[in-house]
């Protein structure tokens, strides 16, 4: 399956200011697999290094850091040859030798012209115990596949233009055979080993039961986060989180029977783990988002949507069988799509506003910021006149750009309201450019992290 970061990894290839690049992301989400691609594509040859399979590579970073003696090394002990600007030299689980971070630096500074690139995940766990290379390397994250990288991976690369393009122009047919893959993803998730398993025969049960042996993996994962904190609370407060989508956080309510401070680094440690994502309040009054940020005031997205399924324990059946999409699952299903969409468009940076007042709280789910201006996102299937907590952003913050109402229905616009009403599926597209030609043809953007 062709992932869209391609894109980005072209661009490092070709720049001229590039840095040994480091691709982040949680576990199994196709780093490894992208990078063998990209370099069986654009190079004579991969010379590939398993850092965590291979404990003897590990002792190459032992000694000296000398970048010309580490490549000479690894040609005797990968038999092959490792020629700048005909060969990709991969480090995967870069994690598992933290010296073998650090030495990044000594290839930028010795060897400037060869292309290296490191994988992997717990990464901000092997930080800790490495020296960090600052300015001297560069960083991607890739992320479960998005829903057009899905349609595109199942076959339907019409489908992926169309998701991407002027959701203006999508007629009532179309819009329903969107809406209806739209579902399907809403259970099958993005994990590529999922869709995979999805694609073979098309079976739902198939693509569950990977995402059961994704979760079990990461849960062996567990016990490598220790002694920083009791896998047993990191399972309690996973499975808890699947549940929580949605809601503000409240630590006390994330596992029973352990304090706030041990759940709180349980939910610290599934974040750097890049499991489960925290989104925090924000002020509209100014850019960037980040400076007021609240660190009390937060809610949290999970990696996945199939992988939160898992978690959560709905009954499918049930939830299979409602015919809105922002029914399912009490809507949480629709507020993870949308976030985890715009976790792309946004470039890692996402945030949401919340009033607390005596007399009036008050909350939009997400906050967009398209060419420089902050825009209100809310996901709900309610008519204009019940959008409460959106009129209120609205008239306090007038310097805001317009909202954007994602639902299950078609494409429509209040003006005067600075409302404008987007199908669920255009979440990607719509929270990087609301800019929309009702002439332009269909162009699939690229899910991809800036460095």
């Amino acid at each position: 399956m062709r992932r869209f970061i391609d894109d980005q990894l072209q661009q490092w290839k070709d720049s001229t200011r590039r840095k040994p690049l480091i691709l982040r992301g949680a576990r199994q989400v196709g780093k490894t697999w992208s990078l063998k691609a990209f370099g069986k594509k654009h190079f004579e040859s991969v010379a590939l290094v398993d850092l965590e399979r291979n404990p003897s590579v590990r002792k190459l970073f032992d000694g000296d850091l000398n970048a010309l003696r580490i490549c000479a090394d690894l040609e005797v002990l990968l038999r092959q040859k490792i020629t700048p600007g005909k060969n990709l030299l991969v480090f995967d689980e870069i994690q598992a030798c933290p010296r073998a971070i650090t030495a990044l630096r000594y290839f930028y500074e010795e060897i400037p012209e060869l292309h290296v690139v490191a994988a992997g995940s717990l990464l901000e766990f092997a930080l800790k115990d490495a020296s960090f290379p600052v300015g001297r390397i560069q960083f991607l994250t890739l992320y479960p596949l998005c829903f057009a990288e899905y349609l595109e991976a199942i076959g339907n690369a019409p489908a992926a233009a169309a998701v991407s393009g002027n959701p203006a122009d999508i007629s009532p047919a179309v819009h329903e055979l969107l809406r209806d893959e739209l579902k399907r993803y809403f259970f099958i998730g993005g994990m590529p080993a999922a869709v995979n398993a999805y694609k073979e025969k098309g079976s739902l049960q198939d693509a569950f039961e990977v995402q059961g042996e994704i979760v079990e993996s990461y849960r062996m994962d567990f016990a490598k986060y220790t002694p920083r904190v009791d896998r047993y609370c990191l399972d309690a407060v996973f499975t808890t989180l699947a549940q929580c989508v949605g809601q503000q956080i409240k630590y006390s309510r994330l596992g029973d029977g352990y304090g706030n401070q041990i759940l709180k680094k349980a939910f610290e440690a599934l974040c750097l783990a890049q499991v489960t994502r925290r989104v925090t309040s924000a002020n509209p009054t100014g850019l960037p988002l980040g400076a007021s940020a609240s660190a009390k005031v937060f809610k949290a997205l999970m990696l996945d949507l199939g992988l939160m399924r898992y978690l959560s324990g709905m009954p499918n059946e049930i939830e299979y069988a409602r015919g809105d999409l922002l029914a399912i699952f009490r809507g949480a299903m629709a507020e993870q799509f949308v976030g985890q969409e715009m976790l792309v468009s946004q470039q890692g940076s996402l945030y949401y506003w919340d009033r607390q007042a005596k007399s009036s709280s008050a909350e939009v789910d997400y906050l967009a910021v398209i060419n420089g201006m902050i825009h209100p996102v809310e996901v709900k299937s309610a008519a204009a006149g019940s959008l409460r907590s959106l009129h209120l952003f609205l008239a306090s913050y007038p310097e805001c750009g317009k909202a954007l109402v994602f639902s299950d229905r078609p494409y429509s616009e209040l003006p005067e309201q600075k409302i404008t009403f987007l199908p669920l599926y255009s979440a990607f597209a719509a929270s990087k450019t609301i800019t929309f030609a009702s002439t332009a043809q269909p162009v699939l953007h690229r899910c991809h992290e800036k460095p």
